[in-house]
């Protein structure tokens, strides 16, 4: 059955409308950008000696979308404003609210428009439009199913149950990490590994000696080397994404940005070639492809696997990176970055430890990826509960 022939559907007119609130009087400075994944975020735009007065004031639980490149990039960037203030965005994007939120839940909204079924119904409509910008009485044409204001409450609170997992997934992730990387500055950095009597190294009289390559003393016994003693480093293959919603995640600078159905690395961090996300480091967890856009990285020892992954986040390669107008990573350049290359059995002895905290990362990831699974399926079934409801009366 078409969605013109649900009874439960609803066009948007009956539900939104305009609103254009100018920053006249200059008292809110928040200014936001929209995401193409339909959240706000910090605009990058440049606002020093601009009018901010002209400025669309969104206030909580409005929304704010930008109709301009709907057909260049296949999606509506799109978001509701869940801040607990004031915050202004661009005069070219549209502001608009809930009529009667007894009636339409403003995140029950949220969720129909982050249906992928949405975006493609959005870039249908720009083909009326040679700029591929969506009108906003098409946009306001556009249907959704809308149930009783309780079940719409019901399947928010459900679908947000999920998004709070994998948020609280990804912050303990990160915690993970910075562990790992605070362990390491402690190590190797400020040299205060345990010594044979399970004290801290430097302060307990550890004896160091100045090495001329590193312009800074070392423990004693330990050498200085390049990232070349720790890595053998590749480019990615080919000269575009071979997404064709394969198994294997596909990296590039920044990620993931799709999937493919081989893979050329394993369990080894991806460092952003150029553009961007060039220098961006990131641990890619299990098979995976590398696009032209991404450095494989192949540790060249098991034993230190995370030890030589922290080195190589400890040299911020993103503020190391060449070129002016294009900037990149080049083999050259990552196998003349110095690093300390410690004594005897230090590093291993890192690598056991922090090898813990990364097998509980790769955990949350994978679980990450069902609860992914599980919240598009309840988006698709969104057009299913007011039918559901119809077959049974």
């Amino acid at each position: 059955m078409s969605y013109k022939n649900r009874a439960n559907f609803k066009p948007l007119s009956e539900f939104i409308k305009r609103v254009n609130i100018k920053n006249k009087d200059g008292k809110v400075s928040e200014l936001k950008g929209i995401n193409i994944d339909k959240f706000f975020m910090p605009s990058v735009a440049n606002v020093v000696g601009t009018d901010l007065t002209r400025y669309k004031v969104v206030k909580p639980q409005q929304f704010a979308c930008n109709r301009m490149h709907v057909g260049r990039d296949y999606r509506l960037p799109i978001a509701v404003s869940r801040f607990d203030k004031n915050i202004i965005v661009s005069p070219a994007y549209d502001v608009f609210e809930i009529k009667d939120t007894n009636k339409l839940n403003p995140e029950y909204l949220m969720m129909w428009f982050s249906r992928s079924e949405f975006d493609r119904n959005c870039w249908f409509y720009t083909d009326t439009d040679v700029r591929g910008k969506l009108g906003w009485d098409s946009f306001c044409e556009i249907e959704l199913p809308i149930p009783s204001i309780k079940k719409q409450q019901e399947i928010v609170k459900e679908y947000n149950t999920v998004v709070h997992r994998i948020k609280l997934n990804e912050q303990l992730n990160q915690k993970l990490e910075e562990t790992a990387q605070a362990l390491y500055k402690h190590w190797f950095v400020d040299f205060e590994f345990p010594n044979e009597e399970g004290k801290p190294y430097k302060t307990s009289g550890g004896k160091m000696v100045y090495n001329e390559e590193l312009n800074k003393e070392i423990p004693e016994g330990w050498a200085d080397g390049t990232l070349e003693n720790l890595y053998k480093f590749q480019y990615g293959l080919g000269n575009k994404n071979p997404n064709n919603n394969g198994k294997y995640p596909i990296y590039g600078a920044g990620g993931v940005i799709g999937g493919y159905n081989k893979f050329n690395s394993e369990n080894a961090p991806v460092i952003g070639h150029m553009g961007a996300y060039c220098g961006k480091v990131v641990f890619a967890f299990g098979k995976h492809f590398v696009t032209y856009n991404g450095v494989i990285c192949v540790a060249k020892s098991d034993d230190l696997k995370w030890f030589s992954y922290i080195t190589l986040l400890s040299k911020d390669l993103m503020s190391n990176t060449r070129g002016s107008s294009q900037p990149f990573v080049s083999y050259d350049m990552l196998y003349e970055i110095q690093v300390v290359l410690p004594k005897g059995l230090i590093a291993i002895k890192f690598d056991s430890i922090t090898k813990k905290l990364f097998d509980i990362i790769n955990r949350n990831i994978s679980e990450n990826k069902l609860l992914e699974g599980f919240k598009d399926l309840l988006l698709s079934k969104m057009t299913k509960v007011e039918v559901e409801k119809e077959q049974t009366n």
